[in-house]
């Protein structure tokens, strides 16, 4: 099976790593990569959000399969133009993208198929801001409507600092805040199956003690033990499946990654966001726990034979991620400092790049994810730590309380 992966950050690496391990995958490129991927993948040129070129390279290169990793390409309809040139595409149509192209879009499907989430709001002015902040009150949680790579959504209980967040989106949510642990769980969907992958969680806040802005997330492990048994059959059966069953009846069925967000509330699990793509950094510890062979997985889901897959088997232990992030993220990150400690096995890259030299150099805000395996959870965090602390990048930064017992949701149960 000849493969094309389309995208350049960590999840790309992570896939690329997954895909040449299958025996099945007899090529595969990257484009347009990055200077991890570069190790396993032959590398093209591409500008990934032109449907067009997508689909003329897929064709260039002979693909079986395309996966289509960041949701910018996907809500600019890459996705169909490569089934228009009947190739099979692991990624959904612009379409039913949408789901995370459109927070309010998202919240109108939820509606119809009653998945459960949290009240929300969509505002377009000033005066429907100040209105829904009064009505939900503190802690305020304000979302940017469009694609903002994981840091439009600010939660304070500061109702100024929420309005700023407002006037700078321009059309926003602003959503009742739901309290509990949060939850990714990775849905394999060919647009009537399900195939649920491990759960996991991520750290989202720049600073140790979920302090500072959103990021894109800061790492994240997997499995979870705590949560209550039955937890996955219960979100594929009230969230996902009915979500695809939805944007089937529409006419706009969902075939690829289908990320349900959760918050594990008192009163069971709630939606807090879809996306329509593989999220990046809890890919990194859920493929690296993946014994099944990936690419008849993304296949499978790409040409409509969920159905017919295998159980799928997984490694025992648990995986921890760490990322390492340039100075100033998620501000403006600063560029080009060179990295050591960057090809150790298990450092899965994000933002690099190699220039003429061949020097390892930081092209973006999450840089690398320092990922290890372990047969605990505690074995797995140090390997995971140990990476880190064998990487060098000027002015980096990275939080030191992932997988950390101390924040962990110790103790939860379906009844707290």
């Amino acid at each position: 099976m000849r493969v094309l992966v389309v995208g350049s950050g960590a999840r790309e690496h992570a896939l690329c790593l997954a895909l040449a391990a299958d025996p099945a995958v007899t090529a595969l490129i990257c484009a347009p990569g990055n200077a991890g991927t570069a190790s396993v993948a032959e590398h093209r040129p591409l500008n990934a959000t032109d449907p067009v070129a997508v689909a003329a390279l897929a064709t260039e290169v002979a693909a079986d399969l395309v996966v289509i990793g960041p949701e910018a390409p996907l809500v600019a309809g890459a996705a169909d133009a490569v089934r228009a040139a009947g190739i099979a595409c692991f990624g959904p149509s612009a379409q039913a993208a949408r789901l995370e192209g459109s927070k309010a879009f998202a919240k109108d499907v939820m509606a119809a198929a009653g998945v459960p989430t949290g009240r929300a709001r969509v505002c377009g002015s000033a005066a429907e801001v100040e209105a829904a902040l009064a009505e939900f009150g503190p802690p305020y949680v304000v979302k940017d409507d469009g694609l903002a790579a994981g840091k439009g959504v600010v939660v304070t209980d500061d109702p100024r600092l929420a309005a700023e967040h407002a006037a700078a989106c321009g059309r926003v949510l602003v959503e009742e805040y739901l309290d509990g642990p949060e939850v990714s769980l990775f849905c394999v969907t060919d647009g009537v199956s399900v195939l649920p992958l491990l759960p996991a969680q991520d750290f989202k806040r720049i600073g140790d003690g979920d302090t500072g802005p959103n990021t894109g997330g800061m790492g994240a492990y997997a499995p979870l033990d705590w949560l209550p048994p039955g937890t996955v059959e219960q979100v594929v059966r009230e969230v996902a499946r009915p979500t695809v069953d939805e944007l089937r009846r529409r006419g706009t069925p969902f075939t690829g990654l289908l990320y349900v967000g959760l918050a594990m509330t008192s009163t069971g699990p709630r939606v807090i966001e879809f996306n329509a793509r593989f999220g990046d950094p809890e890919t990194q510890v859920v493929l690296a726990l993946l014994d099944s062979p990936l690419a008849g997985l993304l296949h499978a889901a790409a040409t409509g034979t969920l159905a017919g897959h295998p159980p799928l088997r997984w490694h025992p232990g648990a995986a921890v991620t760490v990322v390492v992030a340039a100075a100033n993220y998620p501000g403006s990150p600063r560029l080009d400092d060179p990295i050591s400690g960057g090809d150790q096995p298990g450092v899965i890259h994000a933002g690099t790049r190699r220039d003429a030299d061949g020097v390892l150099r930081s092209a973006g805000g999450r840089v690398l994810s320092a990922t290890a395996v372990g047969a605990t959870l505690a074995e797995a965090r140090e390997a995971a730590y140990r990476l880190v602390a064998g990487i060098e990048l000027a002015g980096s930064q990275h939080r030191s309380d992932i997988a950390a017992p101390g924040r962990l949701p110790a103790g939860f149960s379906a009844d707290a």
